[in-house]
């Protein structure tokens, strides 16, 4: 079968390799339809991923058709449509006894710590994979694990109905976060650099846009909070100024989520995060978010309403990665899509 790896950094191939039979009772061997290009997949291949080991077959964002189960998978059967969560976790640290295994200290991440799905065919444990509607078309199923990435944040921000969020960025990870914000019932305003990503930004749903190369996002903010502030500000940009700006923005008794991983300081200083009693977190991953993402799914409350910008077969890898990586402006989300 055939495989994307990621040998070193600026270096793609695509390889044959064995194909993989499940060897313990509670496998599923499934056969792959969809693979979303991520940001963290472009950063594996630019060598700028701090948690990626190498030689990688990348790819987190999966969905595919069961093909057969060991004997002892009570939940799937084949010829299922599934999705993949991406995670495994020890489950007897204290994130994971807290039930946060999102941040298990031997956390392993499909893709990134291990081999992922950009191959014809992966083998993973029952729990790992997550049966959805099989009427529903893979480009919307594939998204799922995005989706889940902005059902964290919203979560990290305890978003509540009538809430103001404020979200930094209007790329693929802000559009996800701002679904899910939405059906929270809150009002989300959204800044970005780039007039296009703000124009689809409001096409889905966003209630104000910030231009943050010609408004001064803080008088914008205080201007449509009548001096409040945000009430969540979610950080989907992850620069050290965005997360200070996200303190400056935030309402008394606001939350701040953060969701990079920039290595950078910030200048933030302690008198508004006491003044105004901010909880600042940070949201990684998902815990617990995959059935909620795919019952809404199912519900057809979850669309993808033009967030897939661009789609390229899997004997096309590298000129899909090469699209990516020189035409930021133009991608929202692209696919390797298998036939």
């Amino acid at each position: 079968m055939k495989a994307v790896r990621i040998p070193k950094p600026m270096e793609i191939v695509l390889e044959d390799v064995e194909k993989p039979d499940i060897s313990s009772p509670n496998e599923v061997l499934v056969r792959i339809k969809r693979v979303g290009i991520c940001g963290s997949d472009m950063h594996i291949y630019h060598g700028t991923n701090p948690l990626a080991t190498y030689p990688r077959v990348v790819g987190h964002e999966v969905a595919g058709e069961v093909v057969s189960v060991g004997e002892a998978v009570t939940s799937l059967q084949p010829g299922d449509h599934v999705v993949v969560e991406p995670i495994r976790y020890c489950g007897k640290c204290y994130a994971c006894r807290k039930g946060r295994p999102n941040v298990c200290k031997e956390l392993s991440v499909f893709g990134v710590h291990e081999d992922g799905g950009m191959r014809e065919f992966i083998v993973l444990p029952e729990n790992q994979l997550h049966a959805v509607d099989s009427s529903l078309d893979w480009d919307e199923i594939v998204l799922t694990e995005p989706y889940t990435i902005g059902a964290q944040a919203v979560w990290r921000g305890n978003v509540e109905e009538g809430d103001t969020v404020f979200i930094q960025g209007s790329g693929p990870i802000g559009i996800c976060v701002l679904k899910m914000a939405k059906l929270a019932g809150a009002t989300v305003i959204m800044s970005d650099l780039k007039a296009e990503r703000l124009a689809f930004a409001q096409e889905d749903g966003a209630d104000h846009v910030i231009n943050a190369g010609s408004e001064s996002i803080e008088e914008k903010i205080m201007e449509l909070t009548k001096g409040e502030g945000a009430n969540v500000v979610i950080d989907a940009v992850c620069l050290p100024s965005t997360f200070e700006l996200g303190v400056k923005v935030a309402s008394a008794a606001g939350t701040v989520v953060v969701l990079g991983f920039d290595e950078r300081s910030s200048q933030i200083p302690q008198l508004p995060i006491t003044k105004k009693e901010l909880t600042i977190v940070g949201s990684r991953l998902q815990t617990f978010q995959f059935e909620k993402v795919v019952s809404l799914l199912n519900k057809n409350q979850l669309k993808e309403n033009g967030l897939i910008t661009h789609k390229f077969a899997l004997s096309k890898v590298q000129e899909a990665f090469s699209f990516v990586e020189n035409n930021p402006d133009f991608v929202r989300k692209a696919l390797i899509v298998f036939e």
